[in-house]
């Protein structure tokens, strides 16, 4: 391609992004929707996942009851917003039903009298709104950071007057530029026309970042369960973002970063990580904030730990207040199998200012840390975690459009004068959540690391301020890419994986659990039995939480009878697939492979 016609093209897209006072918003309304549709298409047609059972029967215990015993290695926030919908619902829930926390929801969603299909979707649909919501935060994220440099102000342009220097001050939204030391004058003068470049950049910037987030798979598919991981993510970026803006009005922006922040802690206590690097933000919001009135600000330290520390209160505080929604008497017992934290990690969790039902759900999860996990990577079975696990996943698991641009912006970030500034608000959150998760023994998805393309969506927004035609058409053929090799996986998101790994048929061969196969699709091997292969007799090795039997599903199980009598058809979740088991082994190796549902159930046929 030409200069000439890259730059024409260029220039088209420049257009549409000038366009009308509404063309933006209308782009930002259908890129949600084009994230809504598919995430309530999964909510509606997938089956419960293995933790969203326990979420669900939480929720209910804790506005019906008030009471924080279940699901205590937790924090209440994402189940109780999850509770709006399920009041709404009204399903019934017996409080007196013992057993574990399993057993409770499966009590709740098949053997109390409830549709589990309607159950679940009244706690999935606030956390759809929710992760709809943090897209916004995407959007605006991305378009402050295409606003990095330039003389923009409320009203128009604010354009350096004549007989001044024409150095050019970092640009930071709602702040003049400070005149230079040159004769007085009244002040910047505003032009209130043309739209100025760098605001172009800073729309054009959000709707690539919102782009990537609403086309990215894992994100459809953990925004469209009721689990944790996105609102914990979600709140992090959030409290980034108020960082970021604390750099023009710390008075009004830190307070809402802690609020943030408190949210994230009081949905997944594996936020932590992300105290001390939103602390140091803080300082920097300050210090830059301070250098607009003076180069060298005298006292600016010490306001910037001040403001540290304020965050960080404000953060407890959200906490407890959480914590006394669900039970303004906090009453707690601490469960008989919560094992002691000795060393360091026990000083720490003792000395936090948390409520004791966090501290003791801290506990359960270092126990949960202390055991030895079989997993699974690339055909390959181990114990114990390994430090590569989540990148290698997340090569697998993320377009490959999305990841020539997260690494291009970030290294952007860091390469490009003009970008600098915005380079520890998108890379310190990142990397001090994934230090906390990066040894872990459970290697169970990608999930764990979530935060990633919320943080570096944002980042590649970066792209878009190089004023580049070059770049901007390659950064648009990319999320068009991005955007194909996701609708291309539709209904089917969560065992996505990128055309370079096979695409989502073969993501078993590389990845388990939650990557993949996590209970999903039992209501649809139910529909494609009766469907295509009624009156047959099945045998099913499955993952998951739910009874096959509540979805019409009689099986006998290949595992345990004789390998002479299992005739007809055979389905096997495909994490069974890779790690069968001898007894299962020895009955594939004789059954054809068939069909498969959803890309995480294979059907054989086996004859006797």
């Amino acid at each position: 391609m030409s200069g000439t016609s890259t730059a024409e093209s260029g220039r088209r897209v420049w257009s549409v992004v000038r366009g009308s006072r509404w063309t933006v918003p209308a782009v930002v309304v259908l890129l949600l929707a084009a994230m809504a549709v598919p995430m309530v298409t999964s909510a509606v047609q997938q089956a419960p996942t293995i933790d969203e059972p326990v979420y669900v029967s939480a929720a209910l215990d804790y506005v019906r009851e008030h009471e924080l015993r279940r699901n205590p290695e937790h924090p209440p926030l994402a189940k109780l917003i999850m509770a709006v919908g399920l009041v709404v619902a009204d399903p019934h829930y017996d409080p007196a039903f013992g057993g574990t926390q399993q057993d409770v929801g499966r009590h709740l969603l098949y053997e109390s009298g409830n549709n589990p299909w309607t159950v679940m979707l009244a706690g999935r649909l606030p956390i759809i709104v929710l992760t709809l919501l943090f897209g916004l935060v995407v959007f605006g994220f991305a378009r402050d950071l295409g606003r990095v440099s330039g003389w923009e102000t409320g009203c128009g342009v604010a354009q350096p007057p004549s007989g001044r220097t024409s150095r050019t001050p970092e640009y930071n939204p709602g702040i003049r530029a400070p005149a230079p030391h040159t004769q007085p004058t009244p002040g910047p003068r505003l032009a209130p026309a043309p739209t100025p470049k760098h605001a172009l950049a800073g729309r054009a910037g959000g709707l690539v970042a919102l782009a990537l987030y609403a086309f990215t798979p894992d994100l459809i598919t953990h925004g469209a369960l009721a689990t944790l991981d996105v609102p914990a993510a979600g709140f992090v970026l959030t409290a980034t973002w108020m960082v970021w803006r604390a750099r023009d009005r710390p008075q009004l922006y830190l307070p809402l970063a802690g609020l943030a922040l408190g949210a994230a802690l009081a949905t997944r206590m594996n936020t932590l990580p992300a105290v001390p690097a939103l602390a140091i933000l803080a300082v920097l919001a300050v210090r830059h904030h301070a250098r607009q009135s003076a180069p060298e600000p005298a006292g600016w330290r010490w306001r910037g730990l001040a403001w540290a520390a304020g965050v960080g209160l404000i953060a407890v505080a959200t906490v407890w207040v959480v914590y006394l929604a669900v039970d303004p008497r906090l009453r707690w017992t601490m469960p008989p199998d919560v094992r002691a934290v000795d060393g360091l990690r026990g000083l720490l969790v003792g000395l936090m200012p948390f409520p004791e039902p966090f501290r003791d759900g801290m506990r359960i999860q270092f126990g949960f840390d202390a055991q030895t996990y079989t997993n699974f990577l690339f055909g390959r079975t181990y114990r114990g975690g390994r430090w590569y696990y989540l990148p290698a996943a997340l090569l697998v698991k993320t377009p490959i459009g999305a990841l020539v641009l997260w690494t291009a912006g970030a290294v952007a970030l860091l390469a490009v004068r003009r970008l600098r500034p915005a380079a520890p608000y998108l890379l310190l959150p990142p990397l001090a959540l994934f230090a906390g998760v990066f040894d872990a023994t459970r290697n169970y998805g990608t999930r764990y690391a979530i935060f990633v393309p919320l943080f570096l969506t944002v980042a590649a927004a970066g792209l878009v301020t190089l004023r580049l035609p070059r770049v901007r058409l390659a950064v648009g053929v990319l999320v068009a890419y991005t955007a194909v090799s996701s609708v291309s996986t539709f209904p089917y998101y969560l065992p996505y994986s990128n055309e370079a790994f096979g695409g989502p048929a073969h993501t078993y061969r590389r990845l388990d659990d939650s990557n993949v196969d996590w209970g999903q699709d039992l209501g649809r091997l139910a529909d494609r039995l009766r469907s295509r292969y009624p009156g047959e007799r099945v045998w099913l090795s499955y993952k998951g939480s739910g009874p096959p039997a509540a979805y019409g599903i009689v099986a006998g199980d290949p595992r345990t009878t004789p390998p002479g009598q299992v005739c007809g058809l055979v389905v096997v979740s495909n994490s069974r697939l890779v790690q069968p088991g001898a007894a299962l082994r020895r009955v594939l190796a004789t059954s054809t492979r068939i069909d498969s549902v959803g890309h995480s159930m294979t059907i054989f046929r086996r004859e006797c």
